[in-house]
């Protein structure tokens, strides 16, 4: 059987209205490991042995936020730079992540056409994702299509509740 674990950093949780719907509708699904790193460490004193086990457990691993400034919150990136590191996730004979699945699931504030060419970033959201595939790239990971949610603020109650149940599905779940 599949083992998930979702890596979910969202800084102020407690004034998400789309990503709490997300993380909360996978959170209590059969072997998923749901890390709020947010919440474990208020400090920013990552558990690296911690996140490092979880990670090997996983068959598919989820990197699931809000965009901020067009990449990932701080606490994602150093939970990369603790966590991913030389000679472990990468680098000769690093192999641990190797063919591991990884799936981005990220919202934004601005709705779609705000990533047009002519709207408000001025750049189609693809612009921004290559940092993220990247770094599961160079970790040897199979990179999946991601789940994108735009204007994630503005949806109401059925349009996030869709959303919970279309990511549940992208994990496995019926």
């Amino acid at each position: 059987m599949s083992h998930t674990v979702v890596i979910y950093a969202h800084p102020y949780p407690d004034r998400s209205r789309a990503n709490r719907v997300l993380f909360d509708a996978v959170k209590s699904l059969p072997n998923v490991d749901a890390r709020p790193i947010c919440d474990l460490y208020p400090d920013f004193a990552i558990d690296v042995e911690a996140e490092q086990a979880a990670l090997l457990r996983a068959d598919l691993i989820v990197w699931q936020h809000p965009i901020y400034w067009y990449t990932v919150p701080a606490m994602l990136k150093l939970w990369w730079e603790k966590v991913l590191t030389h000679g472990w996730a990468y680098g000769d004979g690093a192999r641990v992540l190797s063919g591991k699945r990884c799936l981005w699931v990220t919202t934004t504030g601005g709705d779609a056409s705000a990533y047009d060419e002519g709207g408000m970033h001025a750049h189609p959201f693809s612009v921004y994702e290559p940092v993220v595939r990247q770094t599961a790239r160079f970790c040897h990971m199979h990179w999946l299509e991601p789940l994108i949610i735009h204007g994630a603020h503005r949806m109401n109650d059925e349009q996030r509740a869709a959303y919970a149940t279309l990511y549940r599905e992208r994990l496995g779940a019926r």
